[in-house]
């Protein structure tokens, strides 16, 4: 198989519906965090800004969304119809996105990846 090198290369091998849902859950991630840059993490389409902002991935019946511990714990109340872990989200595929709770937790997670101390450069 091929090595996925960018986010539009790795949408393009999922199944049209699930393409659809994949460049939503994108677009948020770009309109709340404009300064993150696109990469690939973890086999993963990825957002960074001072490191990984959030992550996210499509599966046969869900896509999984990936804002660490720090972009859950806040949202608990709101994420409780979802299947979550530590660190993960799961939206089903077959119900429409919730776009404003990932915008929510998109922009609360730029909030804490902007306080982070600058990189040192080796």
């Amino acid at each position: 198989m091929n090595e996925i090198n960018s986010i539009d290369q790795y949408i393009s091998t999922f199944p049209e519906t699930v393409q659809l849902l994949l460049q939503q859950v994108r677009a948020t991630i770009q309109h709340a965090a404009p300064d993150a840059t696109e990469a690939i993490s973890y086999a993963m389409p990825t957002f960074k800004l001072k490191g990984n902002l959030v992550h996210f991935a499509g599966y046969k019946n869900h896509i999984g969304f990936y804002p660490t511990p720090s972009g859950i714990e806040p949202f608990k109340d709101e994420l409780t119809r979802y299947k979550c872990s530590k660190g993960a989200i799961q939206f089903p595929i077959d119900a429409p996105l919730p776009i404003a709770l990932i915008r929510k937790i998109v922009l609360h997670r730029v909030q804490i990846n902007k306080s982070l101390p600058a990189k040192k450069k080796s």
